[in-house]
């Protein structure tokens, strides 16, 4: 059993301890990321996170990672991320994101799109890890 004088300090240490476990579950929570799309490109997994569960017509701000096999950081070097749309009669919707680079393999991005619609995406990377080259569908609603 604790002595009296060993009380208040044991309180005040589960108070701290409950209140980071806090702040770091609404950290989590705050970042709002949700996995978007998963595509696997060779030895790449590319992930598409955002706010939202999916891309919506207007400016959307999205996350995208890549990772090897035991889910580290692939470092991709220089990516781009380019979007068209095809229309019937008309010339392709094209649509290019821009990218930042957080870290290693991580990269933010921002992109409008003017209408929903299934877009054909293609990312491109060079860098320490290679390059390459994904295509897949990305539905903005």
């Amino acid at each position: 059993m604790p002595r009296k004088e060993e009380t208040p300090m044991l309180r005040a240490l589960l108070a701290l301890f409950g209140i980071l476990l806090t702040v770091g579950t609404l950290a989590d929570a705050a970042s709002g990321e949700t996995v978007v799309l998963t595509h696997k490109a060779r030895e790449v997994t590319i992930t598409l996170k955002s706010n939202r569960a999916q891309l919506t017509k207007g400016r959307n701000t999205f996350v995208l990672e890549f990772t090897a096999a035991d889910n580290s950081p692939v470092d991709v070097g220089r990516v781009t991320f380019h979007t068209t749309m095809p229309m019937p009669g008309m010339a392709p919707m094209v649509a290019d994101a821009t990218l930042t680079r957080e870290g290693p393999g991580r990269y933010r991005g921002t992109i409008e799109f003017p209408d929903p619609g299934t877009r054909q995406v293609t990312v491109s990377w060079d860098g320490p890890a290679g390059k390459g080259t994904a295509r897949f569908s990305l539905p903005v609603r």
